[in-house]
């Protein structure tokens, strides 16, 4: 159900949107989420810039107070930091990573390799649809946001607790790239038509920069980062975590 937004509108501080975004979602699970509404600047190159966010929380919302029908103003807030998200239990994944050189013929040092990524099971999954759950873990390499760059594990339903044991591989990396990239690897729950994003993780060194650029994406913690370098210092070996799913803004996928 996830992500949505308005049109971009130019050459003004002062826009006008004048739209009206619909979430088709069941009352009960309505009072479990907290809504976010963030403002961002797009430039010429369509990189987006965080400007304000509100954010209310939809378990204490009246939905039958006729004040809360009417057009409000709400002051516009610095985003909200990692750190309010850590109580919110979201579960646990089980993987492990490992970093694979290929050394070309006649070169002693390897130009490219591949990253394999081991998703073992989650654990404590939240439970959004009273007892239901049937979930699945979808995986991307930032910066790259192209359907090719996504793989997916098959859905694992009615537990709380969903043994995968799925291997992704990703190749061409070079030793270079590995400063760069992330791994982005998101939990959901299929129902229906609809996906319901349960939680995630960033696996990378999460220092805000990817090929010169600043990126939101590049947020890793600091046990997401450890489980990162511990990869690249050891090729050729699993590494192994189990790392808590959090909160986050999802890349939106490329053509």
């Amino acid at each position: 159900m996830g992500k949505k937004k308005t049109l971009v509108v130019k050459k003004t501080l002062n826009p006008v949107y004048n739209e009206i975004l619909r979430y088709k979602i069941d009352r009960q699970i309505l009072k479990t989420q907290k809504l976010n509404l963030s403002v961002w600047h797009r430039d010429t190159f369509k990189r987006n810039s965080f400007l304000g966010e509100v954010e209310l929380d939809l378990e204490t919302w009246d939905w039958d107070n006729k004040q809360n029908k009417q057009l409000k103003w709400y002051p516009l807030k610095r985003k909200t930091a990692p750190v309010a998200f850590e109580a919110e239990n979201r579960g646990e994944m089980k993987l492990a990573l490992q970093y694979v050189p290929e050394p070309m013929p006649g070169k002693k040092l390897p130009t490219t390799g591949e990253v394999h990524i081991w998703v073992k099971e989650c654990l404590d999954l939240p439970l959004l649809r009273g007892s239901h759950l049937n979930s699945f873990v979808k995986c991307t390499i930032l910066p790259d946001t192209s359907r090719k760059s996504r793989q997916k594990t098959r859905a694992v339903g009615k537990t709380t607790n969903p043994v995968f044991n799925h291997t992704m591989v990703y190749d061409g990396f070079r030793p270079e790239d590995l400063t760069e990239a992330c791994v982005e690897l998101t939990v959901w729950d299929h129902y229906k038509l609809t996906n319901q994003f349960l939680g995630g993780l960033r696996i990378g060194f999460g220092t805000g920069k990817s090929y010169g650029t600043e990126v939101d994406w590049m947020d890793s913690t600091s046990e997401e980062v450890a489980l990162w370098e511990k990869m690249v210092n050891s090729p050729n070996t699993w590494i192994e975590a189990t790392l808590p799913l959090r909160m986050l803004l999802i890349a939106k996928i490329s053509k």
